[in-house]
């Protein structure tokens, strides 16, 4: 029940028979060859009952315990498996694993038709499930590791190969929030369905771009979700009030919702799974995740740009805009992301800050944004309690390069 499965109810329509069978060891005294034809009769009258054509044994091992014979068990075995494929039967054996072998007796994997190994370890006091399909005859099946969850919405499992690249795509654009900012994407904005990266150290301005993009969602009509990892709804809210966007008040409207995890709260599955669930139960047309590089605390680089890849899939599949934001080590570059998913980003916006005197100034630049022609200059990034602009380089001393660039984005 606490996995979204009310057994009993199953039991009551007759569509389930669960039948326990007890084997204690000490009870059971093993004398000359034996056969597991009452586990056969046993089966043959409860898939009878109720008609089934599934069926679970868990576990083997409270069978193999008891003989000390192993080969004769190994034959019988092999025989309530045929028997089982005879009737027509899909059967489910659960066992354990086994020192260096895929199962305690080395032998149910080589007369089964398909092994599929699950795996739960604990690194850095994370709690980690994988699951890997070892064989299957007869179908081509993924050989990789797959994270997996078990939780309150059963059993959920995301393959990174179960998403290929055969989304659609289309020529839609969607506006960043910022008119200054559009003007620099040839006046259009961002490619509906696309992912976009945010990147600079902090106070750069990466989610005050994040949600004045998802406050031109809202304006639109469409529904937005903000997945926050460092600040509360609240404070999220209040820190956009005092640039002039109230996301309080889409909230209010339903059309923005704003959920706020700690990183640390649970592991790269259990993120993975919940913001997946967000998207199905909430279905938006934008989402933003603000910063990924807060999963670096929870797992290796490797394994969350896996874990952003399986999103970032997941969204182009359903035509779903993702805006991302990254911080930038504190000796690195704006160019530079921890967590390497800058080559799957559409769209890179790199922010930065520099010191002039006794002001510190914003800057932004476009690394990169496909299939669409857009401005290559240096912007500098204002920020006041009216929203956010772009202009010019301010410097004392303007050089060439500076005034090329100002002509660039004029024309």
């Amino acid at each position: 029940r606490s996995m979204g499965f009310d057994l009993a109810a199953l039991c009551e329509q007759k569509k389930l028979k669960i039948a326990p069978v007890e084997l204690p060891r000490d009870e059971t005294i093993e004398v000359g060859t034996f056969a597991l034809d009452p586990l056969l009769i046993r089966l043959q009258a409860g898939i009878e009952e109720i008609g089934a054509k599934r069926v679970v044994l868990d576990t083997m091992d409270a069978l193999f315990s008891v003989f000390a014979d192993t080969r004769t068990l190994r034959q019988e075995v092999s025989r309530l498996f045929g028997w089982l494929r005879e009737s027509g039967i899909t059967a489910v054996i659960t066992g354990e694993q086994g020192e260096g072998r895929l199962t305690r007796y080395g032998f149910e994997e080589y007369v089964s038709d398909c092994v599929v190994v699950l795996d739960h370890r604990v690194d850095e006091q994370i709690s980690k499930r994988r699951l890997r399909v070892v064989k299957y005859r007869g179908s081509g099946h993924g050989k990789d590791e797959y994270p997996f969850l078990i939780d309150k919405d059963g059993f959920s499992v995301f393959p990174i190969t179960s998403t290929g690249l055969d989304y659609v795509v289309g020529d839609e654009r969607i506006s960043t929030g910022v008119d200054d900012l559009d003007h620099m994407f040839g006046g259009q904005g961002y490619y509906k369905g696309s992912t976009v990266l945010a990147s600079g150290k902090a106070g750069t301005g990466k989610s005050s771009l994040a949600a004045a993009f998802v406050a031109a969602a809202c304006s639109r009509g469409e529904q937005a979700l903000y997945l926050a990892f460092e600040e509360s709804a609240a404070q999220i809210a209040r820190n956009m009030r005092s640039i002039g966007m109230d996301l309080e008040g889409w909230q209010e409207k339903g059309l923005l919702s704003v959920e706020a995890f700690r990183p640390t709260s649970r592991g790269l599955e259990e993120h993975l799974v919940a913001m997946v669930h967000a998207v199905e139960r909430l279905n938006p047309a934008c989402v933003v995740i603000d910063p990924i590089t807060s999963f670096l605390g929870v797992a290796i680089s490797g394994d969350v740009k896996s874990m952003l890849t399986r999103v970032l899939d997941h969204l182009k599949n359903r035509g779903i805009t993702l805006f991302l934001t990254s911080l930038t080590p504190g000796s690195g570059r704006p160019e530079d992301t921890e967590t390497n998913i800058s080559s799957l980003a559409d769209t890179w916006i790199a922010l930065a800050q520099e010191r002039e005197g006794d002001t510190h100034r914003r800057g932004l630049h476009i690394i990169k944004s496909r299939g669409m022609r857009h401005s290559h200059a240096m912007r500098q990034l204002v920020i006041t309690d009216r929203g956010l602009s772009l202009c010019a380089p301010h410097r004392e001393h303007a050089g060439v390069a500076d005034a090329a660039a100002a002509r660039e984005s004029e024309s």
